[in-house]
């Protein structure tokens, strides 16, 4: 169990218009050096955005020390993404301590094909038996018409 929780997400991409083939998502999580426990995954779950079906190709996931385009050691995550309910759930094999900054990055087929503000309610589990989640917080994407057109 955290005793201090994750509390804050970043989601970050610099490919932002619709239909952009192989896009990264980078989801990342600040763990307080007090967090009491290490974290062993977290899920994240489109709840909001108009385009429920773009798909993500779970085996190009991958997990970082730190945060996008200052990126440390590469880091051991699992990854499936449910379509039906729109949540993808990554797994460390080898949980991430308390005091680290991890981003894991996540590719779908192509941006979403209408512009929209997509949210992802994030939720994070630590390490031990029967984890108990904590709501991290809604991470923001927007996805903006093209205008080169």
């Amino acid at each position: 169990m955290f005793v201090k929780a994750p509390w804050q997400v970043d989601l970050v991409s610099y490919n932002t218009t619709v239909g952009q083939p192989l896009p990264e998502y980078y989801f990342t999580l600040n763990l307080d050096p007090e967090a009491g426990a290490s974290l062993a995954g977290f899920t994240f779950q489109q709840i909001r955005g108009v385009d429920r079906q773009f798909p993500f190709l779970v085996e190009r996931t991958r997990a970082f020390l730190g945060r996008p385009r200052r990126e440390g050691r590469p880091v051991p995550v699992k990854a499936r993404f449910n379509n039906d309910t729109r949540t993808m759930t990554l797994e460390f094999p080898e949980p991430i301590p308390p005091g680290s900054t991890v981003t894991v990055s996540v590719v779908p087929w192509t941006n979403p094909i209408q512009s929209d503000t997509y949210l992802f309610q994030v939720v994070a589990f630590p390490a031990g038996a029967d984890p108990l989640g904590s709501p991290v917080g809604v991470g923001t994407l927007r996805i903006y018409e093209n205008t080169y057109w």
